[in-house]
């Protein structure tokens, strides 16, 4: 995200304070995906729930700025905001990819490619994966490279519903951001009450990565954005806030409660196991994304703790900034690598997914995203809508285009 997404602030509505320690989170949140993907970190799959608390946290701090300087939302500045920044990276990994595996990838592969795609493309790849039964705790099997998009479509969903009930909320009247704390804490209540309704313990896919069971871990974020929930944080943890413009906190206990939210979380990700941990889907998961929510507020609230200075570690920093590429690449890597192709494994063949992501991301980030985002004046207005119509035009037809496999046929008459 930009300067501006990433604190928070809406154009015009207060200074453009730039937390380096949620950078760092979002850092952490994809080395514990790879490290998971990849076999070596067990709850390493947690660091998608602190992603979505993280986005619930900014959006809706984005949004209540928003509406404190001009009284409403405007829905399609923040579409197209969202439009710009997830975008590009998005159909550039998808003609990529499509093109490779149709070019190397065995038939199953080209097919599942080829029927995920258009799902993805809408942002209903979370849904279509469940009505095909695809189990997640698999690691999605071998045959499918858009696999991992649920997440992304988790968010998208969550970016085209939640503006909607800000503005609805907004239009009532004054305490806004109290309502929306309300209205925050009232969903989430009801996407626990379904998770643990719905759960099965023999595949939990369906809680996993349904929009209605997950919406907790976006929402959770989000109330920690509102200024009741802070100010009731900060009275919880003793500190004092300073509006000096650079969002410091003094005094409290806020560092030793990051520590203990930072320790809970590592010793999660360190011993679940999303099959035989049972206990996620019955209020488990609910109780990490109010810690990951719990820790991004604390690193708004006070980010000069040791933690929030931890975090804001350069390396750290560096990989949450380009996380989101990342997370786009790593898992088509891993597949295509796979040790039959390449003769890798254990930590050889990671490394190596690891760098290849990183590099393709950095790539994406300074080629694709960036210039688009902050530069490209076509990408605005009715430049940008006539550019989203084609873009969306250009991946139909690449679906139909791409040939797929061809059909195995069975001579019936040497059966028997």
């Amino acid at each position: 995200m930009n300067v501006v997404e990433r604190s928070g602030v809406a154009r015009g509505a207060g200074p453009r304070v730039h937390l380096a320690a949620l950078d760092g989170l979002r850092g952490v949140a994809i080395l514990g995906v790879l490290l998971f993907h990849t076999g070596h970190l067990s709850g390493g799959f947690l660091g998608v729930d602190l992603f979505f608390a993280l986005s619930g946290y900014l959006i809706t701090d984005l949004l209540l700025r928003e509406i404190a300087v001009t009284g409403a939302v405007s829905l399609v500045a923040f579409w197209g905001r969202r439009i710009r920044r997830l975008l590009p990276a998005l159909v550039i990994m998808l003609v990529v990819v499509t093109l490779l595996v149709r070019l190397v990838g065995p038939p199953d592969l080209v097919r599942t490619t080829l029927s995920d795609g258009p799902w993805v493309q809408v942002n209903l790849i979370n849904w279509h994966l469940l009505a095909e039964s695809a189990g997640y705790w698999d690691r999605f099997g071998a045959d499918r490279v858009f696999g991992h998009l649920w997440s992304i479509a988790v968010e998208e969903q969550f970016y085209l519903v939640w503006p909607v009930l800000v503005l609805v909320v907004a239009r009532w009247g004054r305490r806004v951001a109290g309502r929306v704390a309300l209205v925050a804490i009232l969903v989430s209540a009801v996407s626990l009450i379904l998770m643990v309704t719905l759960a099965d313990p023999a595949d939990p896919t369906r809680v996993y990565t349904g929009t209605d069971t997950r919406a907790f871990s976006l929402l959770l974020g989000a109330a920690i954005a509102t200024r009741p929930i802070r100010d009731a944080l900060a009275r919880t943890v003793g500190t004092r806030p300073v509006h000096d413009g650079l969002a410091r906190t003094v005094g409290g206990w806020a560092g030793g409660a990051a520590g203990l939210v930072v320790v809970g979380m590592g010793v999660a990700w360190a011993l679940v196991d999303g099959v035989d941990s049972a206990w996620l889907f019955t209020g488990g998961l609910f109780l990490h994304s109010l810690a990951g929510a719990l820790l991004v507020g604390l690193c708004v609230q006070a980010p000069h703790t040791a933690v929030a200075r931890a975090l804001a570690w350069q390396p750290l920093r560096r990989l949450g900034l380009i996380s989101y590429s990342v997370y786009l690449w790593h898992w088509p890597i891993l597949v295509l690598l796979s040790p039959e192709r390449t003769g890798l494994d254990g930590w050889a063949r990671s490394l190596a997914v690891y760098a290849a992501s990183i590099g393709l991301a950095t790539l994406s980030k300074w080629l694709v995203e960036d210039p688009i985002r902050f530069r490209a004046r076509w990408a605005r207005g009715r430049g940008g809508l006539v550019a989203f119509v084609a873009v969306m035009a250009g991946l139909a037809v690449l679906w139909l285009a791409v040939p797929g496999p061809a059909s195995v046929t069975i001579d019936v008459t040497r059966l028997g």
